[in-house]
């Protein structure tokens, strides 16, 4: 998408390794921005209530997130390359599948932004953590929701194969 920012989307199911990934790409020098509903769920996480009860309120956890991303569009350079863990249309995958409706929030937070790319990594091998709540079955069907979220908003999603982490990132950077 030529009219956007130099901004990249890394996206995928949970455990694809898009955080191993944008890690890489720090380590090569790139600006990146972070998942912002780990960093929601770490947060509230440390308050003290547990992942059942972040997730009692759904939308509310969702509305979170996107202000993150909100955050993100008024804060980041629009002049230099940035490589996202996961963009605006993620939200509205996780609004699916949740079985929310759409509302204003998302889709004005859709239409605040435009990404040069969007990079689906492939599933890898499935590994649980503190932020992380789906099962296996719940992350292939999260991934296919993933793959609609942004191809409904008009982006050519450019898969990413399952290979070692540095050889991921030279196939990104081949493919900016």
């Amino acid at each position: 998408m030529n009219n956007a920012f130099p901004w990249y989307v890394l996206t995928g199911g949970p455990c694809s390794g898009k955080t191993a990934l944008i890690d890489e790409l720090k380590q090569r020098g790139y600006s990146v921005f972070p998942e912002p509903a780990r960093i929601v769920i770490a947060s509230e996480l440390a308050q003290g209530k547990s992942i059942q009860d972040i997730l009692a309120d759904s939308r509310g956890l969702q509305h979170k997130i996107l202000a993150h991303y909100l955050e993100l569009e008024t804060e980041a350079p629009k002049d230099q390359i940035l490589f996202l863990d996961r963009g605006v249309p993620d939200v509205a995958a996780y609004y699916r599948k949740f079985n929310l409706s759409s509302d204003e929030v998302l889709k004005n937070a859709l239409a605040s932004v435009r990404y040069r790319e969007v990079f689906l990594l492939n599933m890898i091998e499935f590994v649980n953590d503190a932020e992380r709540y789906e099962t296996p079955q719940e992350a292939a069907i999260l991934h296919r929701y993933l793959r609609d979220a942004y191809t409904e908003q008009g982006y050519d999603v450019i898969e990413v194969p399952v290979v070692p982490v540095p050889e991921r990132a030279d196939f990104i950077l081949k493919n900016l």
